[in-house]
């Protein structure tokens, strides 16, 4: 059966990015991102509501987002989603994190051109 996970985000940072590695010595880089979204109710009055989002970056990419990437920085990510499941203090607990495979800042804070980055492992079918 064929089964999609894909999430497309673009919100700001909400912290720094900051690296850690896994038991196996793995580095993976996290971070969290708002995504705000502003709206009229019936009276006319503005609405603002911010979905945060715990962004996992790993390999490479985390190497590049941790450089580059800063608090505030308006970013575009595309990923998937996984969800862990953990006990804490006889409480079962889940936690729901974006993989992100792909990151393009959208902001000009820097002056130097910054290209779409992806990890070298996902390659598209339909590309040429």
């Amino acid at each position: 059966m064929p089964a999609l996970n894909r999430v497309q985000l673009i919100g700001r940072l909400g912290n720094k990015p900051t690296a850690h590695y896994t038991p196996t010595g793995k580095k993976v880089t996290s971070f969290t991102l708002a995504v705000g979204q502003r709206w009229r109710d019936k009276n006319g009055e503005t609405r603002e509501t911010t979905d945060w989002f715990n962004i996992e970056v790993w390999g490479k990419l985390g190497d590049i987002c941790e450089q580059y990437l800063s608090k505030g920085r308006l970013v575009y990510i595309e990923g998937k989603l996984r969800t862990h499941r953990f006990e804490q203090n006889g409480v079962t607990r889940y936690v729901t994190r974006v993989i992100a495979k792909q990151m393009q800042i959208l902001d000009r804070k820097r002056k130097e051109e910054e290209p779409v980055i992806e990890e070298e492992e996902e390659v598209s079918a339909d590309t040429e």
